[in-house]
């Protein structure tokens, strides 16, 4: 039994770390398209066809329910598939929801209709192509009124924590957190809407000031998940668990140890 985990890159193994921690019984399968990372500067259409054709894999491999823990890939990419018709028994689901979740003090799963909330002002940081989808912005309508959202797109961070260059990361981070200052002083509270941003979580924060509370998604999706199994049981799949690279599986192995902290061994997808 497996649930898939997909990412572009090395962004979603902190979302993986998070479920394997709060889910220890459950086998996951990881997927990252390495070879064609980062998603964050490729054109919506282009994140939509990889995409699809990464999850079908992953569906191939047994894995009934995959997790998109690539904010590109939800923004672009989740909807279109979920409208378009999914395979009987299978199940496609994103990042920004529970995170919108835990900003509104929703519980897992509710879809009651919008009101107010106690956050009005909201930064998000996110790639180039996830604030051009304007898909947070629009999962938070959904759930919330009143709330504006100042969006700053974060060029570089994602290549720079790939590349394994952390004081280029933290210091992109910075100025990209000055930039988002400049248009809103005061956020009340901080998304940080890539799945690379968690390993630079106290740069944000320290950054942003203390009085910021930063919203992270590696736990808040991880809680989602172990509530949303325990409603679906049937969602577990059938395949095995393991790890996946569309890149060189040795180079993508050696990065994703220490992006971990543990021994990765990935295999070729």
């Amino acid at each position: 039994m497996a649930v898939g985990i997909f990412d572009s890159g090395l962004g979603g193994l902190t979302v993986l770390d998070a479920a394997q921690k709060r889910l220890p019984d459950v086998d996951f399968l990881y997927y990252g398209d390495n070879a064609r990372a980062p998603y964050g500067v490729r054109d919506a259409e282009d994140v939509y066809q990889l995409t699809k054709a990464a999850v079908h894999d992953m569906w191939d491999k047994g894995c009934d329910l995959v997790i998109l823990a690539c904010n590109t890939a939800s923004a672009a990419a989740l909807r279109r598939m979920q409208e378009g018709g999914l395979p009987q028994g299978k199940r496609v689901l994103g990042v920004f929801v529970p995170l919108i979740e835990a900003l509104t003090e929703r519980q897992w799963g509710d879809n009651s209709p919008p009101r107010e909330v106690e956050v009005k002002h909201v930064a998000l940081f996110a790639t180039p192509a996830t604030v051009a989808s304007r898909a947070f912005q629009r999962e938070l309508a959904f759930r919330a009124i009143g709330v504006d959202v100042e969006a700053q797109a974060c060029g570089g961070v994602v290549d720079a924590i790939e590349d394994g260059d952390m004081i280029l990361a933290e210091a992109l981070v910075r100025s990209h957190v000055d930039a988002l200052k400049r248009k809103m002083p005061h956020p009340q509270a901080a998304i940080l809407g890539c799945t690379h941003y968690p390993l630079m979580e106290q740069t944000f924060q320290e950054a942003l000031g203390p009085e910021v509370k930063v919203f992270s998604q590696g736990s808040l999706v991880a809680d989602s998940l172990s509530d949303y199994l325990t409603r679906h049981p049937d969602m577990y799949g059938s395949g095995a668990g393991g790890f996946y690279t569309t890149g060189n599986p040795g180079r993508v192995s050696d990065r994703a140890t220490q992006f971990l902290r543990r021994e990765i061994t990935f295999q070729a997808a």
